[in-house]
């Protein structure tokens, strides 16, 4: 495992370079200048600004410009902001973990429906239950995330007063208080962000636990006498999860392009409204260190899902 393990991330690498890479000289080719502030504002003499223009390497050559950046993450500098004025990894730590928690509860929230849901309707293939589920997993991944926060903003900020429609990380309160507040903020965000998941996921389970319930391991295993609920839950789910944690792995770069909507519906200081902000702000060392995160996160993610299968499918073997 440990082998895998290393030996996956080393490969890895060269798919990170040329990400990087790609992503470095797209935005150093877009329109915009990081410094245009600077050259409006009077009241900074032009030598000042030439002088952080030089400082900064911004008119140097492209290739010049990303070699150097590519020593510095590897030193542990990720640049600095421009818009901000601190370093951009303490804007990125700052951030990371509200958007972590926003996207990771939407995603156990996602799959606690999904699954119990998707893996009852195709045990019973065709029935009420099971055209309800199909229907409402339609209507749940056609309605955009952005429509279903403001709905929900709506209906229960505006009307009904129950939740808070602002996202807040300094919230004045101390124990469980603060508990309270926090989890009252994010129940919609996180709804939001699940149920959108949830829609998809449980169609993929109902299909896949469709296959594995027909072969014929399954029908021997109930001939020896298991009773149904250890045949769905040790032979059927276990194997039927193997493509849905595919999906999960390939999803999460669309959650976290999801949760980057959600967090501008909901003013959440997450990530995700950080690079909105640097990209209206022409950021570009911010841009570029939350873009090359996401990355990592997908390589990341893709990684757990192949560790996974070996432990729902013994067969697979780590080599």
């Amino acid at each position: 495992m440990g082998k895998y393990t290393v030996r996956r991330l080393v490969i890895a690498l060269p798919s990170l370079l040329g990400i990087s890479l790609i992503l470095f000289v797209l935005l150093a080719l877009a329109p915009g200048d990081p410094f245009g502030e600077l050259a409006t504002n009077s009241n900074i003499p032009p030598e000042i600004r030439e002088a952080l223009r030089v400082k900064f390497g911004i008119d140097d050559p492209i290739l010049i410009r990303y070699v150097r950046w590519l020593i510095a993450m590897l030193h542990g500098d990720w640049g600095f902001s421009f818009a901000s004025r601190i370093n951009v990894d303490q804007l990125i730590l700052q951030r990371v973990p509200t958007t972590l928690f926003v996207v990771g509860s939407s995603q156990i929230l996602a799959l606690a429906i999904a699954l119990p849901v998707g893996v009852y309707a195709a045990m019973r293939p065709y029935s009420i239950f099971d055209q309800i589920a199909n229907t409402m997993a339609f209507i749940g991944f056609s309605l955009p995330t952005f429509f279903t926060g403001l709905l929900l903003i709506l209906i229960f900020s505006v009307n009904l007063g129950w939740l808070p429609f602002v996202y807040r990380a300094d919230i004045a309160a101390t124990g469980w208080q603060w508990y309270w507040e926090s989890f009252k903020q994010a129940i919609m965000p996180v709804a939001v962000l699940g149920l959108f998941q949830a829609a998809s996921y449980t169609r993929y389970v109902r299909s896949a636990v469709l296959d594995v319930i027909r072969l014929d391991y399954v029908t021997t295993a109930r001939s020896k006498g298991l009773n149904e609920a250890k045949v769905i839950i040790k032979h059927v789910v276990r194997n039927a999860l193997i493509p849905v944690v595919t999906l999960v792995a390939l999803q999460m770069p669309a959650v976290f392009g999801g949760a980057i909507v959600t967090e501008q519906i909901f003013r959440i200081p997450g990530i995700g409204s950080l690079l909105i902000t640097a990209i209206l702000a022409n950021d570009t060392p911010v841009i570029m260190a939350v873009t090359f995160v996401f990355a990592c996160l997908v390589v990341v993610f893709n990684l757990m899902a192949d560790i996974i299968y070996g432990w729902l499918d013994p067969r697979i073997s780590y080599r």
